[in-house]
This record gives structure tokens, C-alpha cells and sequence, in this order.
């Protein structure tokens, strides 16, 4: 039996369904013939995931990690349930624990009690119950709270996730665009940048292979990049050359210290954490595992960004 009629008439729901990766998510599951639930904190900014199924075949609905009654209403009927509700920098102090560790193991506990089949929670590289970051250590706890509840669950643990809307690639060819530098800092830390639409095949691997189930994943594209490497790699491919300028670790602080009060957080001091650490697959199992292909950086990224370069906005000025 395909998965498509397996799933037929079988709900998922996923919880951050109208993010980056969770919009990629929610059109291969509806693909594969499954009604989808997108559990969402604001339903009106998830319609736009109507489109990729047919009438009625995916539905946003309201339900913010933090509320039990509305986790228990989203996973009610599910016989998948994924979680990819993440944050990067708080809002207000005690975000990370309420969303990345609390909010998981709530999702998951309400996933036990409506006897969900399936669940999988993305998490990420770097995952570390005993790390200085609070993100890091907010992921390893969400991530032992879904295991607590749903032995057989799959974790997912991307590197840095590139795509159309991804806030690495985008971010920098924007700053590169205005700006006659770039700052560098901790140049030489590793990251395996992986395709989100490969991330989103990992999902769905993680719910159809049996193998997967009760197994973690770290997820990276085929290369290794330094961060200098892949400024390097952004401003040669919009045609800009810019200065890479080191800042000193003693610098990056202070700046974020200012910087994390502001509106939109550019840098706070647990991303420095992050920052100094390598963001590697290492000895995990990854893609490949799962039957996928990694897609390259080279492939994807420079049509992505070929709005940043020169001569494409003269040939939109018309």
C-alpha cells in the first residue's frame, strides 16, 4: 500500500506548521492524502496554507504550545503528530523553558493520552542538556520530555536549515546589499547547512519507516562550511564584495547585551554560545539513513539570492 492511501482519511497535526520549515512539512503530508491540523498561535496567518491541499483538507487552528486544553483539542483524532515549534531568542525571560522544553512535553503528553500512532519533534544540532545556552538546553529538554512520553518518537536535529525564507542566507545578502562589511564572529565555527525541503523528507521518513521510530537524527547537507566560509560564499554569489570584518568575541558581547533589548533581537548573548560551538552532523545517524539525498548549497542558494545582486535590480527598474 502507497503512503497515500495509507494515510487516506488519516489526520496529523502539526504544531508550527506556518513557519519556515513547518510550510513544507504541511504540503508533503498533505500530499500524501493526510487532513491536516496546523496548530498554530495565530490561525488568520496560516491560511495561506489552504492553498496546498484541497478544500477543506488542511485547517489552522489555534493552539499555542503553552495551553493544555488547546494542545489536548489539536492531537484529538491524530494518528501523526509533529512538533516544530522553536524560537531563537526570547521574548521574555523564560521563553525558551515554556516553549522549547515545557511546550514539547506538553504536546507530547497530550499525543500520549489521545493515543497518537506517530510523533516526531524536530529539535537541533547542539542539543545539550549540560550547555551554557539556554536554547541549547531548553532543545535537550524538550526533546527527554517527548521521549518521557512517547518512547517511539523520532528526533530530528537540523544544522542550519537554508530555503526561500530561511533568516541565514537572506539576512547576510540583505546586510551585504547596504553594507560595505560583514561581521564575523567566530569565523572558523562549523556548520553543515541542509535543505529545508530535505527536512521536511525527513519528517516524513521519520513517520513511514519503522526503523526510525524511537531514533534521533542529526540532519546536515553534503559539506561542512566555516561561518567565514559561507559570508564568503554569499557575497561572491550576489556579485558584491565586501569586507569581512572580525569582531572579537570581548566585542560581539557587549554589542549584544545592546542589541538583545532591542526589537527583532539581530544578536544575543546565548546565540554567542551557540555561535562558538561547531554545528555538525558527527556520528548520528543522518539523510542518508532516511533514503536522502542531501541537497548542496551550490544548488539551491543562488537563485534564491539573485534578488541581491547588481544587475538584477536594474533589470527590474525597468
Amino acid at each position: 500500500m502507497s503512503q497515500s492511501a495509507a494515510a487516506s482519511r488519516q489526520l496529523a497535526t502539526v504544531f508550527g506548521g506556518s513557519g519556515f520549515i513547518g510550510r513544507y512539512v504541511v504540503k508533503r503530508l498533505a500530499q500524501a492524502g493526510y487532513v491536516v491540523r496546523v496548530a498554530v498561535r495565530d490561525p488568520e496567518a496560516a491560511m495561506f496554507l489552504k492553498t496546498m491541499g484541497a478544500v477543506g483538507q488542511i485547517v489552522p487552528m489555534a493552539a499555542p504550545v503553552t495551553d493544555d486544553a488547546a494542545v489536548a483539542r489539536a492531537v484529538a483524532g491524530a494518528s501523526v503528530v509533529v512538533n516544530l515549534v522553536g524560537i531563537l531568542a526570547e521574548r521574555a525571560a523564560g521563553d525558551f523553558q515554556r516553549i522549547q522544553a515545557q511546550g514539547a512535553g506538553r504536546v507530547a503528553r497530550a499525543a500520549a493520552a489521545a493515543g497518537v500512532a506517530r510523533f516526531v519533534q524536530l529539535s537541533a544540532i547542539g542539543a545539550d542538556a549540560g550547555s551554557a545556552s539556554l536554547y541549547a538546553r531548553s532543545k535537550a529538554e524538550g526533546e527527554a520530555a517527548v521521549l518521557a512520553a512517547m518512547p517511539l518518537a523520532t528526533i530530528l536535529r537540523p544544522s542550519l536549515v537554508f530555503g526561500a525564507q530561511d533568516q541565514f542566507f537572506n539576512r547576510f545578502a540583505g546586510m551585504a546589499a547596504i553594507s560595505p562589511a560583514l561581521p564575523v564572529i567566530s569565523g572558523e565555527t562549523k556548520f553543515q547547512p541542509v535543505y529545508v525541503a530535505d527536512v521536511a523528507d525527513a519528517v516524513m521518513q521519520a513517520i513511514a519507516r519503522p526503523e526510525a521510530w524511537g531514533k534521533t537524527y542529526a540532519l546536515g547537507g553534503p559539506r561542512v562550511w566555516s561561518f567565514r566560509e559561507l559570508l564568503a560564499y554569499i557575497v561572491e554569489t550576489i556579485g558584491r564584495p565586501r569586507l569581512l570584518l572580525n569582531v572579537p568575541m570581548a566585542v560581539a558581547r557587549i554589542q549584544a547585551a545592546v542589541l538583545e533589548r532591542l526589537p527583532g533581537k539581530l544578536l544575543t548573548r546565548d546565540q554567542l554560545i551557540l555561535l562558538a560551538q561547531d554545528n555538525v552532523v558527527g556520528d548520528l545517524p543522518g539523510l542518508a539513513e532516511l533514503g536522502i539525498a542531501a541537497t548542496p548549497v551550490e544548488q539551491i542558494v543562488p537563485a534564491q539570492l539573485a534578488r541581491f545582486r547588481p544587475q538584477e535590480r536594474k533589470l527590474t527598474k525597468g
